[in-house]
């Protein structure tokens, strides 16, 4: 009676663990809605116009995406990732949007953060589940504690380093976690032959820094992908990675030169915080 007991336990405890793992169907089905999402009408057009440097959906894939997923962006700036994950995840997961710091008296940030909040308004159909909350360097509640399945950040580690508070933001991240979920990182990837920037002046990092600064605050590194690599960025640029588009920073000087390179070569990089 006792073998059967733990059998049925056995058993039981098996098809508990596969009912919550994603299927291939599952998977598949996520694809196609993100695909639809990218290719939706309600996208900014300027947007939508780098999705060929910015592989949206390569780039989800990779990282898991699903719609159930509690998921949240840091710095999220004008929403490009915003206009593809809210609609997304609306009815059966959730998307916190970690913004700037409201209190700051940068009236560009200020500028920045209420025009996100103006577009979030104007289509409550796509964004009226989004929660907004902030990231900085004193505030660091971007979701309920434990309670992610997911958090991303597109090109903002550069901008952490400069002013030297990317500890407590991998540590905000690490913490908004649940046990097992998953820290995506998209950002401007540094020439491996040039000595390390502490504060990344350039805009490019090291992937070794990213990874070291994600594993002194616990995360565990699982895998990269070259899904946003760009083998033509000599990453020496005047204006260092904002010489290229879109930024353009040089104006017209060069410009074909450098819309020819495109925009810069970037890492993707996957990590998961340990279950215990």
């Amino acid at each position: 009676m006792v073998a059967n007991m733990i059998r049925l336990l056995l058993v039981t405890g098996f098809y508990l663990v596969c009912a919550t793992l994603p299927t291939a169907a599952d998977q598949k089905t996520a694809e196609v809605r993100l695909n639809t999402l990218i290719a939706a009408k309600h996208r900014t057009p300027k947007y939508a116009a780098r999705d060929k440097y910015r592989h949206p959906l390569e780039t989800l894939v990779f990282l898991g995406v699903r719609p159930d997923m509690k998921v949240v962006e840091i710095w999220p700036g004008g929403g490009w990732y915003t206009e593809i994950l809210a609609p997304f995840l609306k009815g059966s997961g959730k998307y916190y949007a970690a913004h700037r710091n409201r209190d700051t008296k940068d009236a560009r940030i200020l500028k920045f953060i209420q025009r996100y909040d103006a577009k979030l308004a104007a289509r409550p159909d796509l964004y009226s589940e989004v929660t907004v909350t902030e990231m900085s360097r004193t505030k660091t509640s971007i979701a309920p504690q434990g309670s992610a399945d997911m958090v991303l950040t597109f090109r903002n580690v550069h901008n952490w380093m400069k002013f030297g508070f990317e500890t407590p933001i991998f540590e905000a991240m690490f913490t908004a976690l649940k046990p097992g979920g998953i820290l995506g990182v998209v950002e401007h990837r540094a020439n491996p032959d040039e000595f390390p920037d502490p504060q990344a002046l350039s805009g490019y990092v090291h992937e070794e820094q990213v990874i070291e600064m994600a594993e002194a605050a616990g995360f565990i590194f699982v895998e990269k992908s070259e899904i946003n690599a760009n083998p033509a960025d000599t990453r020496d640029h005047p204006k260092g990675v904002w010489t290229l588009p879109p930024s353009l920073r040089l104006k017209d000087q060069d410009r074909e030169k450098y819309l020819a390179i495109g925009e810069s070569d970037r890492m993707t990089l996957k990590f998961k915080k340990p279950k215990s």
